[in-house]
């Protein structure tokens, strides 16, 4: 009776990496960035440092998990963002005090290439965001955020990965979006 020959297996891939590449970090999930803004907006003592002022809002650029940027934004009553996306950054935003609204697209909007759209019925979305509450939002969301308060000044966290590469500004009229400039890191730094 012959005995087949012992099978031999590979080695697993991963093995056969150096270790520079398996040790390499990974970049944060919206996940990620939403626990640090949890935990970034649960210290009062930040918040409270945050200088506001009563006729435009203010910021402060925060260090974010595994090289993502982050703001501390603070909200006088009445203001907001005017629509935009954050290109290919995922993000995460939540509310340190005060409330925030934030209005969205339920619809992934083109990278590249427009200049006016027109939006279909029912893709708009809104959202009441009182002190504790944040979410995650993914590459190309187009959304305005506001605080509605004619009293209240609002202040929030953010965190952005990668670091935001540009910011598109849209205006709205009706069911149309048109597309009407790009900022760079230099117009907000």
């Amino acid at each position: 009776m012959s005995v087949p020959p012992p099978v031999s297996t590979p080695a697993p891939v991963a093995a056969s990496l150096p270790s520079a590449v398996s040790d390499a970090p990974r970049p944060p999930t919206q996940a990620d960035l939403l626990a640090f803004v949890r935990r970034t907006a649960a210290d009062a003592e930040l918040i409270a440092s945050l200088p506001l002022d009563p006729e435009g809002r203010t910021w402060v650029r925060l260090e974010g998990p595994g090289g993502s940027e982050a703001w501390l934004i603070g909200w006088p009553p009445g203001t907001g963002t005017g629509w935009h996306d954050h290109a290919e950054s995922v993000g995460a935003f939540l509310t340190a005090s005060g409330e925030l609204k934030e209005n969205s697209l339920a619809v992934r909007l083109p990278a590249d290439g427009w200049k006016t759209l027109e939006l279909t019925e029912e893709i708009d979305r809104e959202r009441k965001l009182p002190a504790g509450t944040g979410r995650g939002f993914g590459r190309h969301h187009v959304h305005e955020v506001l605080n509605e308060s004619a009293e209240e000044h609002a202040v929030s966290v953010h965190a952005y990965y990668p670091p935001l590469p540009q910011i598109r500004r849209y205006s709205r009229t009706g069911q149309i979006l048109r597309l009407e400039h790009v900022e760079r890191p230099e117009d907000w730094q």
